[in-house]
């Protein structure tokens, strides 16, 4: 089966992880030494931080490095990796490489890091940086396959739930370290303190359920996206990818498969 090398742990990186994991793939996921994934118990980034994560019954665990990643792809294991530079790409040689770590940017890697590259939202220009890019805004074209121009641009704005916008993403009062006082999955009111930055509270703004949250003792900067507030009191949502994860999963699967010569690999591998 071709090996893709997952750029990014965070939740919509690991539902593309996930829907390619469950139909087959081989997939190495990489990330920062300090991981800024909000919704951790739904990320592969987390085993940075704890050594393993099961996210809906997979498996993601820290590797030291390929030869540990490559036996833990062979024990049905998902293998996460410190490698935010990309250093180690060459020596897993994949056929696939998805830059899921939605910064943004332009990226640093381009056309050349693999037979197929994809890459995630904004930031991505066919032909120029990568094969094809993937639909990541909600609405009509999320997880739809760009095979020419690039994806929406970014708007800076929170998509609503249930009427909560903007007041429902927890941000950074200031540059600092987090520490943090509620855990994942509890209830809150609002007023709650969930978290501080440099003796400055980060309060939750209406009485919710806390779905994402930076890890504890991460350095941040003002404005930054720490954490999360669930308005539907449904404490499920912690614990299963999103609806927006799996579609752009699926936009990553149907590219690759819209090749014929991964389609013979998977062929092949099976038979």
């Amino acid at each position: 089966m071709p090996i893709v090398y997952l750029r990014g742990g965070g939740e919509l990186a690991s539902g593309i992880a996930l829907r390619l994991w469950r139909c087959g793939f081989k997939v190495v996921v990489t990330e920062l030494p300090q991981p800024l994934a909000v919704r951790r118990l739904v990320s592969f980034a987390q085993a940075v931080f704890t050594g393993e994560v099961i996210i809906e019954g997979v498996k993601g665990q820290l590797a030291d490095g390929p030869e540990e990643a490559l036996r833990f792809l062979h024990q049905g294991v998902v293998p996460v990796l410190v490698d935010p530079d990309a250093k180690l790409l060459e020596a897993f040689n994949p056929q696939v490489m998805v830059d899921a770590r939605m910064t943004k940017q332009t990226p640093d890697k381009g056309v050349d890091s693999a037979s197929l590259v994809i890459g995630a939202g904004p930031g991505f220009i066919v032909g120029k940086n990568c094969h094809a890019v993937v639909e990541t805004k909600r609405g009509h074209f999320l997880g739809h396959v760009y095979w020419s121009g690039s994806a929406e641009p970014d708007t800076g704005l929170p998509e609503p739930v249930s009427n909560y916008g903007e007041e429902r993403v927890l941000r950074a009062p200031a540059d600092g370290v987090m520490r943090n006082y509620v855990e994942l999955g509890a209830k809150v009111q609002e007023g709650t303190i969930i978290a501080e930055v440099n003796g400055k509270p980060i309060k939750a703004k209406f009485s919710g359920i806390l779905r994402g949250l930076l890890h504890e003792g991460i350095y941040v900067k003002t404005g930054l996206k720490v954490g999360d507030v669930d308005p539907r009191m449904d404490e499920r949502h912690c614990y299963y990818v999103s609806d927006k994860a799996l579609a752009i999963g699926g936009g990553v699967l149907e590219a690759i498969l819209s090749k014929p010569e991964f389609r013979r690999l998977i062929c092949n591998g099976r038979s």
